[in-house]
């Protein structure tokens, strides 16, 4: 329908006066009239990738004819344009003419582009900082990218174009007998490519020309154009309205990986293979319409295709070739972008990941002809997203679905929340949006969805260890979920692709310059970084303190190296979750007056060598409603330290927070010197002291980032309140108590000698919580004893060797065996502190909240019921 609508409004300039009244009506008609239904055709049998690849793998043909059948369009766009457009505008014969309908589309014009756009600057000029946050993530992502063989990752190619296979296949989704194989070679070499704009790592440039070189040689064996991991009869089924795993959407990652090492790497080979595959696909997709119809066509779309239009439209900004342009259309899912076009926000059950790359390539297309309706378009599904369908995060989904619009408290009853891939297109959808607009609203939106949607995706500086859904509801961890983590070289989920693209490109939405001359930045993040703003003479270089729970500011400073003196504008957000009260601008010692937040501190000046330039943004804890308009989820809230999104150590059902003065307060930097694991070794394996469900139990020793290194780490606190710990050796010969990691303002309390140790609220502010450091009973150097203060030669006792569990045991003369039992050997605990802790007050318990990107494989909270 929409291709259909902006091909009338380019028409109308061509057709005779009196024909413009009736195509005005024509256009009302189709909109309102179908509106309600047209829903239909996007909607069924569109599935999550874990339900096709379910569906696929069963052998249950029954089930797999029925869920063909409800493969349907309601209305059909050719029924939309048959019966409602004069026979005197278009024969019959042209209706259903492919010939007729191109040439239309290729003769209205020149395409004039808009003005105005900001203008992405080039990747390779950007430089994150080695140990910041996003540096750190971005190294992680290369070192896994360095880790693949060419050989492995073009075997399923190579065995398609019919030429040998070194080597084996990687597997997981990417395995020889899964129909979506090939999609992570696409996004490896988009990865790659990004990557190696990055940081012109020679490695990676090396393996990523090989694979281009690899890929060459399969399509040129083939000889059509076609180049793929699977045979082409996938597309016979496709367009036969067959089970198929959807082939376009692996086919767009291909081509978008090919195009993006010509644009990022200047690799002219690879545009040459994409123009040859788009001539491929552009012949099938007229045999389809000129054999059948061009509903035929659209009710094929009736799956995910992924970016296919996205691609067509970069594609053609290059060439300048129509069919490039044209091809494109016909992938822009009208009934979808109708239902935008109108404004109806019923995107309920539809697959969030099939939809929103089609957007992006809307988007492209307003880039290219102009036409307002796309931009329209955009900017409602944005509003539609951010005011429904969006968690905390910036993300959305669940389970791969949009659901009820401000329903989104039901999506917490499962694990399988916002799916990685669509934080990434939603960051593309925002990132044009900015370019076209400036506002900083959108600029807001990317901060909080890559700081938490795309961060928090992998697993600490573990190469190749990634999540597909990242979790939100109550009680929830990343390890322990329908997907959980995934592996390097076996699981290849469609996050998989997306994660490594996302963590290629960390540098590429921090700064955007105005088109034109005329000297203009924009600096819309703050993240470590260098930019060699070559149009602009002038290198800068951007420090981002790294934020702190003790500190209420985010500080950070731009010092800069002009290569001559120019005069130049710098244009730094000022983000929407600040104050205006407290913020301040420094240049060289001198204050500046900052706007409100959500604008720009605008700075017109010829920069010198010696300028010093500090902002220093407020932050502090707020709370955020969960987006569920129904009142018995007032009180459903996430929190948020500026950008961060904070969560809470949690196991077992309590998640309620009681608000009011002082309810979260930060954890001093100093807490981390106070962090202890005590450790036992027994029949060659190493154990720790460890809280579990508030009892306390030796177990063995837990690899870091579980929640089990949570739990064997506790907080020395002085019982004089004026003593300070700087280091654990400061501890020896003092009063203690010790407070679980996880659960701050209890302590570990003893119930009387050969009683079993427990975990009881501090503010009982009993004796039989401290304990006194003593050197080790066992005599060994480095090892101490948990000595009761109150029950003197008592000791805190383990036996290794019994069920008997950690209690408080009393000497009564010397034994090697009790000596070895109440000896541990202290360490630095298993866990630390986030510089961005808080500890909150629970109405049964205390939480301590750290932000979502740090959480591994511990059990945490997001959305707490907050009472007042």
């Amino acid at each position: 329908m929409l291709m259909l609508l902006t091909t009338l409004s380019h028409l109308e300039n061509q057709i005779p006066r009196k024909m413009k009244a009736f195509v005005s009506v024509f256009v009302v008609l189709v909109l309102c009239g179908c509106a309600a239904a047209i829903k239909e055709c996007t909607n069924i049998p569109t599935q999550s990738h874990t339900f096709t690849h379910q569906l696929l793998s069963s052998k249950n043909e029954t089930w797999k004819e029925e869920v063909m059948s409800h493969y349907h369009l309601t209305p059909t766009d050719e029924s939309a344009w048959a019966d409602m457009l004069p026979r005197k505008f278009l024969s019959e014969r042209q209706q259903h003419d492919w010939a007729v309908m191109y040439k239309k589309i290729k003769n209205m014009g020149v395409f004039e582009s808009p003005q105005g756009f900001l203008k992405e600057v080039p990747l390779e000029d950007v430089r994150l900082h080695e140990n910041s946050i996003h540096g750190t993530a971005q190294r992680t992502n290369l070192e896994y990218l360095l880790m693949f063989d060419v050989d492995r990752l073009i075997w399923s190619f190579r065995k398609t174009a019919g030429l040998p296979t070194p080597g084996t296949p990687y597997g997981g989704w990417e395995e020889p007998k899964e129909e979506l194989r090939g999609h992570f070679v696409g996004h490896y070499l988009s990865a790659s490519s990004l990557m190696w704009a990055s940081t012109q790592n020679d490695e990676l440039k090396q393996k990523m020309t090989s694979l281009v070189a690899g890929l060459s040689a399969c399509q040129e064996k083939i000889g059509t154009g076609y180049l793929s991991a699977f045979p082409s009869e996938l597309f016979d089924r496709f367009e036969a309205i067959q089970i198929v795993w959807a082939p376009y959407y692996t086919i767009h990652k291909i081509m978008a990986g090919l195009l993006d090492q010509y644009t990022f790497a200047g690799n002219s080979q690879a545009l040459k293979m994409v123009i040859r595959m788009v001539d491929y696909f552009y012949n099938r997709v007229q045999n389809v319409i000129t054999k059948y119809t061009i509903n035929r066509h659209y009710q094929s779309l009736n799956t995910e295709t992924g970016g296919m239009n996205d691609v067509l439209y970069r594609l053609y900004s290059i060439t300048g070739d129509s069919k490039h342009i044209f091809l494109a259309q016909l992938f822009d899912k009208p009934c979808f972008l109708g239902l935008l076009a109108v404004q109806a926000n019923d995107i309920a059950d539809l697959h969030a990941n099939t939809h929103i790359p089609i957007v992006v390539g809307s988007q492209r297309r307003y880039e290219i002809t102009g036409d307002p309706l796309h931009k329209e378009i955009a900017t409602f599904f944005m509003e539609t997203i951010n005011s429904s369908h969006s968690y905390a995060t910036g993300g959305t989904s669940v389970s791969e679905f949009w659901r009820n619009p401000k329903r989104i408290a039901d999506n917490l009853k499962t694990t399988e929340n916002e799916e990685s891939c669509t934080t990434y297109n939603m960051l593309k959808v925002s990132r044009h949006l900015f370019r076209w607009t400036k506002e900083v609203s959108y600029a807001d939106y990317y901060e909080r969805a890559l700081t938490n949607g795309v961060l928090s995706i992998q697993r600490g500086t573990d190469p190749g260890v990634m999540i597909y859904m990242l979790p939100l509801g109550p009680g929830v961890s990343k390890a322990h979920t329908y997907h959980s983590w995934g592996t390097p070289f076996d699981t290849f989920w469609c996050c998989y692709g997306t994660g490594i693209e996302s963590f290629s490109k960390l540098g590429d939405s921090i700064y955007f310059e105005e088109e034109g001359g005329n000297s203009t930045l924009y600096i819309i993040q703050y993240i470590s970084s260098s930019f060699n703003w070559k149009s602009g003479k002038i290198l800068l270089n951007q420090t981002v303190v790294p934020a702190a729970s003790w500190d209420p500011y985010l500080r950070v400073t731009f010092t800069f190296s002009p290569s001559e003196k120019t005069w130049t504008t710098l244009n730094f957000r000022v983000p929407t979750w600040t104050s205006l009260d407290g913020a301040k601008g420094i240049l060289n010692g001198e204050t500046l007056s900052l706007p409100t937040p959500a604008n720009f501190l605008s700075i017109t000046r010829q920069w010198n060598a010696n300028d010093n330039l500090t902002l220093l943004f407020p932050q502090t804890p707020r709370t955020e409603a969960i987006k569920d308009d129904r009142p018995e989820f007032a009180s459903t809230q996430a929190i948020l330290y500026g950008p961060y999104l904070l969560a809470g150590h949690t196991l077992g059902g309590d998640w309620h927070l009681k608000s009011g003065a002082d309810w979260i307060t930060p954890v001093p930097a100093s807490y981390n010197s106070q962090l202890v694991s005590f450790s036992q070794y027994f029949k060659n394996s190493t154990f720790v002291l460890a809280n579990s469900n508030q009892t306390l139990g030796m177990q063995k020793f837990p690899k870091s980032g579980t929640d089990m290194a949570v739990q064997a780490t506790f907080r020395l606190v002085p019982k004089e309140s004026s003593s300070k710990f700087s280091t654990l050796a400061d501890a020896n010969d003092r009063s203690v108590m010790l407070e679980p990691f996880d659960l701050p303002g209890m302590n570990v309390v003893h119930q009387g000698a050969d009683k079993p140790l427990v975990i009881e609220d501090s503010s009982k502010g009993t004796s039989s919580s401290v304990f006194v450091v003593v050197p080790g009973l066992d005599g060994r150097n480095g090892s101490i004893s948990l000595e009761s203060q109150s029950d003197k030669g008592c000791y805190v006792y383990s036996d290794l060797s019994s069920s008997a569990g950690v209690k408080l045991s009393c000497k009564s003369d010397s034994d090697a065996k009790f000596n070895e039992a109440t000896s541990f050997i202290s360490q630095k605990g298993l866990s630390q502190y986030n510089p961005i802790s808080f500890v909150a007050k629970g109405v049964n318990r205390n939480f301590l909240l750290e932000p979502l990107f740090s959480f591994r494989d511990e059990y945490y909270t997001v959305y707490f019921n907050i009472v007042g």
